[in-house]
């Protein structure tokens, strides 16, 4: 959503990055091109005007005439200055002390104030609260069943005792709500009233009553993120008529510049709390400054990303899966398809990706990939047997025909899968063996190479009392010295040397330093 403005601001700093201190010039130049990033992504002219002034009077302080990097530290004052604009720290939900804490939701028409109720209540759900829909828009066609269908998604109940469609009192719904809820012990009720205008009194005055009905512990107010100026002039319109505790964001996946988000918090008051981020009933989480500031300035979201697999990844699955990746064996297609399954469970791939810092440079790669090409290889696999999922190798030229006519694919998709998955099988077993890697078992030490006739097997003496020792002691001594210039790890023999060889008295082995090592 704000690609426009992060592509803006990550050029900016780019400039100053070769600057090993900055004049009043330089500073002016920043502040101009912030200001006019800020204006094309339809952020509030008062937000703009205060926002540079801020970054403008902190860039001319001590902290960045003093700074060993002057670039980086203008960097983190607007990061600073953006977690401000946004909220400062992320707010939470305020829980009544006596069940059940009652949430009003309001908003324009056709903000996605009923889907998000959904997803509001999926999000409480799943943090082990029993939350209770309550259909109050009464206007609107067919909310009342809308509702109704997005309960059954969100596996939480729904009070809509009218029909809707112009029949019943949304006001008496709204209050017989709360009764229910404690009969039936629901902890939350999520009230979802008619979308309305700012400039209708009715409507207005309709939720001021609910609001009196009720006393809602959060009054929300849904906003599209998609419609920027205009966000700011309703908000503040509902802000005088009605009143609300906290902001909700939705649409934040779509291509809108982003100036509601940055506005509404500094125009009103409010924070935002939480943001919709898809279409899914999951796309849904609370609303972090932070994390948003550093995603505007390409600095990644990775304690998002870590949340998301935390709730995606079953733990021991994770564990049983990763002994599999660091082992090197037993890794197989089926394997390899359930991984590709919890990543999807993730969210798109872009998304993911986007998550990664720096990865705006790249945003023309990340917006090509299509994730229906992890679909068509899990239909190659799926159309393989139980035994050639096990073992690839067997896929022969008929079989690959056969694989290829089952998923609707080429035989060169399937022969292109198969090979890339025992390149990366083949990957793993090298990492695993710690080939190449310092410090990793039969890898490179840090005194030199790894010992070439290591590889070709151990040598066996001809005297039947060494070689019955080496065959014990194999685990623990090498059979020659390895040629950085470590001579083994003689300290660790135990004194099971053969028969007629002995050290001198008082020697030992591990303060040896041979030339070459420290």
């Amino acid at each position: 959503m704000f690609e426009t403005l992060s592509d803006r601001l990550t050029s900016v700093f780019s400039s100053l990055r070769s600057k090993g201190r900055l004049s009043d010039a330089d500073i002016d130049a920043t502040t101009r091109e912030i200001r006019i990033a800020l204006l094309e992504a339809d952020v509030a002219l008062p937000v703009v005007k205060a926002f540079v002034a801020r970054v403008k009077e902190r860039a001319r302080g001590a902290e960045v005439s003093q700074a060993l990097n002057p670039a980086q530290q203008v960097v983190k004052i607007v990061n600073d200055e953006l977690i401000e604009i946004l909220g400062g720290e992320t707010r939470r939900l305020r829980y009544a002390k006596t069940p059940p804490t009652v949430i009003m939701l309001a908003g324009l028409q056709g903000s996605g104030k009923t889907t998000l109720a959904g997803k509001l209540a999926t999000w409480l759900r799943e943090q082990g609260h029993v939350p209770l829909l309550v259909a109050a828009d009464l206007q609107r066609p067919n909310a009342v069943q809308q509702l109704q269908v997005m309960g059954e998604r969100a596996k939480v109940a729904v009070y809509a005792p009218e029909p809707g469609n112009g029949v019943g009192d949304p006001v008496d719904v709204a209050r017989r709500s709360v009764e229910e809820a404690r009969r039936q012990q629901h902890d939350i009720v999520i009230i979802d009233t008619a979308g309305r205008l700012g400039i209708d009194q009715e409507m207005m005055r309709q939720a001021a009553d609910i609001r009196d009905a009720v006393t809602p512990d959060e009054i929300l107010f849904v906003v599209d993120a998609m419609i920027g100026q205009d966000a700011v002039t309703t908000a503040q319109a509902f802000m005088d008529g009605v009143g609300f505790d906290g902001v909700v964001l939705t649409k934040l996946d779509g291509d809108a510049r982003g100036g509601a988000a940055l506005s509404v918090r500094h125009i009103t008051g409010r924070p935002i709390m939480f943001a919709s981020t898809g279409e899914k009933i999951e796309d849904f989480d609370a609303f972090h400054p932070d994390r948003m500031a550093s995603r505007i300035l390409d600095m990644g979201d990775i304690l998002t990303l870590i949340e998301q697999a935390q709730k995606t990844f079953d733990e021991d699955q994770a564990a049983k899966m990763a002994g599999k990746l660091t082992s090197g064996e037993n890794f197989t297609l089926e394997d390899f398809l359930e991984q590709m399954m919890m990543v999807q469970k993730m969210g798109p791939i872009k998304n993911l990706l986007g998550m990664m810092p720096g990865m705006g440079q790249m945003r023309d790669q990340i917006n090509s990939i299509d994730d229906r090409d992890l679909d068509r290889i899990a239909a190659i696999i799926r159309s393989m047997t139980p035994a050639e999922r096990q073992d690839p190798k067997i896929i022969n030229g008929s079989r690959r025909a056969r694989i290829a006519n089952g998923s609707g694919t080429t035989v060169s998709a399937v022969s292109n899968l198969i090979t890339r998955f025992f390149e990366a099988q083949k990957m793993m077993k090298r990492m695993a063996g710690g080939m190449g890697i310092p410090g990793m078992p039969g890898g490179k030490g840090k005194g030199g190479k790894a010992s070439k006739k290591a590889k070709k097997g151990r040598r066996v003496s001809g005297d039947p009392r060494k070689a019955a020792l080496g065959k014990t002691a194999a685990a623990e001594q090498p059979a020659e010295p390895t040629k950085g210039g470590a001579l083994g790890n003689l300290g660790g023999l135990g004194g099971k040397l053969p028969p007629g060889v002995e050290l001198p008295p008082g020697f030992d082995p591990s303060k040896l330093r041979l030339p070459g090592q420290k």
